[in-house]
């Protein structure tokens, strides 16, 4: 590991949260322009450049867009070489878009089912709780009596470094109007059973655009779809969705404390860029050093 160089030492464990894929079958283009194939892809090669840094790949949810047994296909071809190659764990989380029966069989290698697809993965004392809000035949979210009794028996055992609940109808509020049909439902009766039971952060999608903000208490990180945008700048009562600004995040977690950040969607052309040579030059260094050579401006700058 590189030596510190200032305040924060390196994150306990990094996750990247990947959302709103929207595969269909035979890797055709959504609404006929949208490569999501080619967006899923640059995801996985832009994910690549962090090595073995990754713990775990979480996918929040509408992984495709008609729930076809040959998209959920095509999503492993491209993620599972990649979870390999880090050593990352992949979470799957059920998203309005997706199907119960071809999610387990395609995903997880379970027998088809109709019943929530809700599961706990544990990495190394950080649990990852997969929370299935879908609502089969529709596309607002809600949560049902055996769900919400299963979460509150997995939080009754608290985990060694805290919890991450993963869900794909984030409990927000949007600007956007329409979007306010389809939210998750019954949130008052979620917020009973999480609040004050270790869970640091919830990670989210559905939106279709990168936001942050607060849940009973907890945080809450949605990341931008990778399929297409939601254009924020549209009129406030028109849902505009664009084929650009895609982004997935990353989250570093620490031992108190995450940093979430979103990570455009390239490649972008290198305006400028600095090396393993200067970072080697930087941590032979003293403090003092380091500050000289790096942070002082050049006179008449």
């Amino acid at each position: 590991m590189a030596e510190q160089l200032g305040r924060y030492p390196a994150a306990r464990r990094v996750i990247a949260h990947v959302s709103d894929t929207h595969l269909l079958h035979g890797g055709a283009p959504l609404g006929g322009r949208a490569d999501t194939v080619g967006a899923l892809r640059q995801v996985v090669s832009q994910l690549d450049r962090l090595g073995d840094r990754l713990d775990a790949i979480v996918v929040t949810g509408d992984v495709t867009d008609l729930g076809e047994p040959d998209a959920y296909r095509r999503v492993r071809e491209l993620v599972d070489p990649l979870a390999a190659s880090s050593g990352a764990r992949v979470v799957w989380v059920m998203g309005n878009h997706d199907a119960r029966g071809a999610f387990r069989e395609g995903l997880l290698g379970e027998p088809a089912s109709d019943e929530p697809v809700n599961q706990v993965v544990d990495l190394d004392g950080l649990r990852v709780i997969a929370l299935d809000t879908s609502v089969p035949g529709w596309h607002h979210g809600a949560l049902d009596d055996a769900s919400l009794e299963w979460l509150d028996r997995v939080l009754a055992e608290p985990a060694p470094e805290g919890t991450i609940l993963a869900m794909h109808h984030a409990p927000l509020a949007t600007p956007l109007a329409l979007m306010d049909v389809l939210e998750l439902r019954g949130q008052d009766a979620l917020a009973e059973v999480i609040r004050g039971r270790g869970i640091r952060l919830i990670l989210g999608g559905h939106l279709h655009y990168p936001t942050n903000g607060e849940f009973a208490g907890i945080p809450v990180s949605v990341a931008g779809a990778t399929a297409y945008t939601m254009d924020l700048s549209a009129p406030p009562r028109e849902l505009v969705g664009v084929d650009g600004g895609r982004s997935f995040d990353v989250v570093h977690v620490y031992d108190d404390s995450h940093v979430t950040i979103v990570v455009p969607l390239g490649p972008f052309p290198v305006v400028t860029s600095f090396g393993e040579a200067f970072l080697a030059e930087v941590e032979g260094l003293s403090p003092e050093g380091r500050l000289d050579r790096f942070s002082r401006k050049p006179e008449g700058s």
